[in-house]
């Protein structure tokens, strides 16, 4: 299958007019996929300043989710759109930066 111009594998399950349906919404991707949005998210908290405990709570609630329903676009969604794209780019497979990007766009 060929997304965005990119020769690349993912699950037609994700894609529909290049936006995730609702139905799919809610549909864990695979294992692989999510621990890498889960690692990279937590790589990025990691990065701010935790004065307050902020980014601990985030890294402690990211940590503690489990590949089910609609876990990895709660994980996406804890960030702002600049932090998305920071995200993405710490990504490492291309299927997950695909479905992100479904996410966001």
């Amino acid at each position: 299958m060929v997304i965005n111009q990119r020769a690349v594998a993912i699950p037609a399950i994700f894609v529909k007019d290049n936006m995730i349906n609702e139905k799919d919404y809610y549909t864990a991707p695979s294992d692989e996929i999510f621990e890498d949005i889960k690692q990279a998210a937590i790589k990025i908290w990691r990065t701010y300043d935790d004065t307050y405990g902020y980014a601990t709570e985030k890294v402690n609630r990211i940590d503690n989710l489990k590949n089910i329903q609609d876990n990895y676009a709660a994980i996406v969604a804890m960030f702002d759109y600049s932090n998305q794209q920071k995200l993405l780019a710490v990504i490492d497979r291309e299927d997950a930066k695909i479905l992100i990007e479904k996410l966001i766009s």
